[in-house]
C-alpha cells in the first residue's frame, strides 16, 4: 500500500501515514520498557543504571544512522512527488553507498573508543563493568540498525509505512521473547539483554532488506541505473549529513546530560533510566506524526502544491498540541504508578526522584511537540540547516543549564530536569520567529 499525500484531505493523509509508524514505535517502546522492566526487576538497580546509561549512548549512535536515512528519505519523497523515477533510483544508489561507508566507519570507531566512554559518561566503576559487557555486544548490532532504518525510510518516502511496521513489530516481539529467555531462562545477566537486542535487530534488518529487493519496483535496477552523478551525491550528502547532524546533536544533548546525571550516583542514574523510557513512550507518537508531516510537506513541495502545504501545516499544529496536552496530564497524574513499573516500591529514593523528573518534563511536552513539527517542516522545505540550528540552540541551552544549575547546592539534580524543557522552548521561539519572517520565501520554487 503506497499513500500519495498530494491527493485527498491533508489531515487524513497525514494520519493514515503516521498511524503505522506510531503503532510500530509504540511496539518498539513497549520492548524498551519490557527490557528495562526485566533488567530492573530481575537484575537490580545497578544493572538498570548500566543498561539505562548504555541505552542513552545507543540512542545517540542510532540517531546518527537515523538522521542519514531520514535525510535521504526526504529527497526520495521529493522525487516521488515529482514523478521522477530515474532521479529516485539515482538517489537510492548514491545514498546507500554514502550511508554504508559511514556505518562501517561508525562501527569501527565505537569499538576503538570503548575505553574512553566511561570517562565521557562519568560512569561509576561499579556500574561501568556491567555497561562495558553490555556495550561490547550491542555495538555488533549497528549494521543491522543501518539496514532497517535505510529501507524503512525508503518505503515511507514512497508512501508505504505499513511494511516497516510489520518488521518492527516482529523485532519488538522477538526482543521480549529473547530477553525472557536469555536473562531469566539462561541467566546471562546484562550481556543477555544485549544479545537479545542484537539478535532481533538482525532479523528485522535482514528481513526488510530482502523484502525491498524482491518486492519494491523502484529497486528493480537496470545496468544504466547504477550511476552516481556528482550533483546527485552532493544533494544526497547535503540532506543526509545535515539531518544526521540535527538528529545526532539532539541526542548528543541527552548523552551529555547523562554524563552529569551519572555524577550524582546510582540512585539518580536509575531514576533517569526509567524516566527517559517513560518520556520517550509519551512523546514518541508526536515525533512520528512530525515525520509523517515532513513526508507530507516534502511530497507536496515536490508537486508544487502550496495550498495543501498551508492547510496541512495548520491541521498538524492543532493536532500536535491537543495530543501533547492530553499526554502531559496523564504523565503528571500517573507518575508514581509509571515509575513502579520499573522499580520496586521499596526503592523509595529512586521512585521519588523519577516522579520529580516526570512531573517537570511531562508538563511541557507541547514544547517538544512543536519542535518536532519545526524539524519536519524545515527538512521537507529543503532547509535542513535550519533544523540543525534549532537543535543546537536546544542542545546548548540544556547542557549549559544542566551543568550550571546542578552545581548549585540549593538546586542540585532538579536543575538538570529543568534544563530540558527550557531548551525546547528556546528552540521553538527561534523556529517560529524564523517562519514568521521567511514564510513567503520558504515556499518559493
Amino acid at each position: 500500500m503506497n499513500i500519495d499525500m498530494t491527493q485527498g484531505p491533508p489531515m487524513k493523509s497525514m494520519l493514515r501515514f503516521a498511524l503505522p509508524m506510531i503503532m510500530g514505535n509504540l511496539l518498539q517502546q513497549c520492548y524498551n520498557i519490557a527490557d528495562t522492566l526485566i533488567v530492573g526487576r530481575v537484575l537490580g538497580p545497578d544493572a538498570l543504571a548500566a543498561v539505562g546509561s548504555s541505552f542513552t549512548l545507543m540512542t545517540f549512535l542510532t540517531s546518527i544512522l537515523l538522521g542519514l536515512c531520514m535525510g535521504s528519505g526526504t529527497l526520495f519523497s521529493m522525487r516521488f512527488g515529482e514523478g521522477d523515477e530515474r532521479g529516485l533510483k539515482e538517489g537510492i544508489c548514491a545514498s546507500f553507498v554514502l550511508i554504508l561507508i559511514l556505518t562501517i566507519v561508525l562501527n569501527v570507531l565505537t569499538f576503538l573508543l570503548l575505553n574512553n566512554i566511561q570517562a565521557f559518561l562519568q560512569a561509576p566503576d561499579e556500574i561501568w563493568l556491567k555497561m562495558r559487557s553490555y556495550l561490547i555486544i550491542i555495538f555488533g548490532g549497528i549494521f543491522a540498525t543501518f539496514l532497517y532504518n535505510y529501507f524503512a525510510s525508503l518505503l515511507r518516502a514512497i508512501g508505504n509505512p505499513v511494511v516497516p511496521l510489520v518488521f518492527l513489530a516482529v523485532s519488538a516481539l522477538l526482543n521480549i521473547a529473547f530477553d525472557l529467555w536469555f536473562v531469566i531462562g539462561l541467566r546471562w545477566g546484562v550481556p543477555g539483554a544485549a544479545a537479545a537486542t542484537v539478535a532481533a535487530q538482525y532479523i528485522s534488518g535482514l528481513g526488510i532488506t530482502l523484502y525491498c529487493l524482491l518486492r519494491v519496483p523502484c529497486l528493480k535496477f537496470r545496468k544504466e541505473d547504477f550511476r552516481i552523478r556528482s550533483g546527485c551525491m552532493k544533494e544526497i550528502t547535503n540532506f543526509s549529513l545535515l539531518t544526521c547532524v540535527q538528529q545526532s546533536v539532539m541526542n548528543l544533548g541527552i548523552l551529555m546530560v547523562q554524563g552529569v546525571v551519572n555524577s550524582f550516583g546510582p540512585t539518580v542514574m536509575a531514576a533517569f533510566a526509567a524516566g527517559v523510557k517513560i518520556d520517550a513512550f509519551a512523546y514518541m507518537p508526536v515525533q512520528d506524526f512530525g515525520n509523517a508531516f515532513s513526508t507530507y510537506i516534502a511530497q507536496n513541495y515536490g508537486a508544487k502544491k502550496e495550498a495543501r502545504i498551508r492547510a496541512g501545516l495548520r491541521g498538524a499544529v492543532v493536532a500536535a498540541l491537543i495530543f501533547c496536552a492530553v499526554v502531559s496530564a496523564l504523565v503528571c497524574l500517573f507518575a508514581r504508578p509509571l515509575m513502579l513499573l520499573f522499580v520496586d516500591a521499596a526503592e523509595t529514593a529512586i521512585v521519588a526522584e523519577g516522579m520529580r523528573y516526570l512531573r517537570i518534563e511531562g508538563i511541557f511536552y507541547c514544547g517538544i511537540g512543536c519542535l518536532f513539527l519545526l524539524y519536519g517542516l524545515y527538512r521537507a522545505l529543503g532547509k535542513p540547516g535550519m533544523s540543525v540550528i534549532l537543535t543546537i540552540f536546544s542542545l546548548g541551552t540544556r547542557v549549559l543549564l544542566a551543568y550550571t544549575l546542578s552545581a548549585i547546592p540549593a538546586v542540585g539534580v532538579v536543575g538538570i530536569w529543568w534544563s530540558v524543557p527550557i531548551g525546547w522552548f528556546l528552540a521553538d521561539v527561534i523556529g517560529l520567529a524564523y517562519y514568521a519572517k521567511k514564510q513567503k520565501s520558504l515556499l518559493g520554487w
